[in-house]
């Protein structure tokens, strides 16, 4: 296919190394790792690079993104993170072979579900801790759900149980937050009278406890995408270095279509742009600028962008067009020129998923 704009470049060996060593560094605490390829809209020679990469699971809250690396032939086990609709249990167990629940009428169906189609299939229980998403909010009803599980749902595996933080209420992966589902753990291995097999701390955000090396002993699985994927976020939102783990698995090109001087503030009455916001603009005077070809319809908020030309502003966008001030910058842009850019998660998930955005994959150093 010839190149069009904008396209997103993924390179498949940085990917693979980014794998490797987040998974070498969670198997020093005795944790493996559910690559999670949601973010890049589950594109299959991603999820090949993450289970080439070590990846103990391939995981998505998508399932057809799951049934596109099943039919592709990839063999990693699948783990669908979204819980599952009453509606689609019977689709789950032919696709995936775990999954995370926290309602008792999903499990029973799940369980009638497996049990027909001659399957056994392994369940995560989640625990809400405070994040408010999904997840037993009283632990004691918990524990008893758990217990159903292993005594009466013979077509269900009791694989463990998990929790999610930050993604909802921002609740911070402490150790002493990911203590209390170690905590949670424990009464269920009590109660049905032998060790789980996963106690799944959460995602990127639990990673960090990895990196300082304070999680707690006891978790022993975490579903990781975005610091695969796009570990400069860690650097970006928390300051913690790349360590050798490489940021631009992912870049962002898009074409020049109009270079011109202008004026920064706008002239004529003001009301509000196409998606009825009233921006604040700054008079600078006579500017230059440049038009891309790209828009919010791409990447949802230019705000996280970040050029590779630090000497630019972008200044805006609308549904397809990006503004962007290059008055600072030394290089002369030209209609036709190619701009660059690093990404972080939110954006990303945007272009993988666009349809208008071509994906171009290399395998380079």
């Amino acid at each position: 296919m010839a190149n069009r704009y904008p396209r997103l470049v993924i390179n498949l060996n940085h990917l693979r190394h980014n794998a490797h060593q987040v998974v070498d560094t969670c198997a020093a605490r005795g944790i493996s790792v559910a690559g999670v390829i949601k973010g890049a809209a589950g594109m299959v020679p991603v999820a090949q690079a993450m289970a080439d990469g070590g990846c103990q699971f391939l995981a998505s809250s998508r399932m057809e993104q799951l049934a596109g690396v099943k039919a592709a032939g990839i063999t990693t086990p699948l783990l669908m993170l979204r819980v599952p609709m009453l509606s689609e249990v019977d689709e789950l167990v032919q696709v995936a072979e775990y999954s995370l629940n926290s309602d008792i009428t999903v499990l029973r169906a799940l369980n009638k579900a497996a049990g027909e189609a001659g399957k056994v299939h392994h369940v995560i229980i989640m625990a809400d801790l405070g994040d408010l998403r999904e997840g037993f909010w009283d632990k004691d009803e918990m524990v008893d759900v758990c217990a159903e599980v292993e005594e009466h749902m013979d077509n269900l595996d009791l694989a463990g149980v998990g929790v999610n933080v930050g993604c909802y209420g921002s609740v911070v992966a402490t150790p002493e937050k990911l203590q209390e589902l170690v905590d949670v753990a424990r009464r269920v291995e009590e109660r049905i009278g032998r060790k789980l097999d996963i106690v799944s701390g959460g995602a990127s955000s639990s990673y960090m406890r990895v990196l300082d090396g304070n999680i707690p002993e006891g978790i022993t699985n975490l579903r990781i995408g975005e610091e695969i994927l796009l570990p400069q976020d860690l650097l970006y939102l928390y300051g913690y270095p790349l360590n050798g783990m490489y940021d631009d698995v992912f870049t962002l090109e898009s074409q020049v279509i109009e270079v011109r001087d202008k004026p920064s503030y706008p002239v004529g009455e003001l009301g509000v742009d196409a998606f009825g916001h009233k921006p604040v603009y700054i008079d600078k005077g006579i500017r230059r600028k440049v038009l891309l070809a790209m828009g919010h319809l791409d990447y949802c908020d230019y705000k996280d962008l970040i050029p590779q030309d630090k000497d630019v502003e972008i200044l805006g966008c609308s549904s397809d067009h990006t503004i962007m001030d290059v008055t600072d910058a030394p290089r002369t842009y030209h209609v036709g020129d190619i701009v660059k850019f690093n990404l972080i998660y939110g954006t990303n998930l945007f272009l993988c998923h666009s349809q208008n955005v071509q994906k171009v994959f290399i395998d380079e150093e």
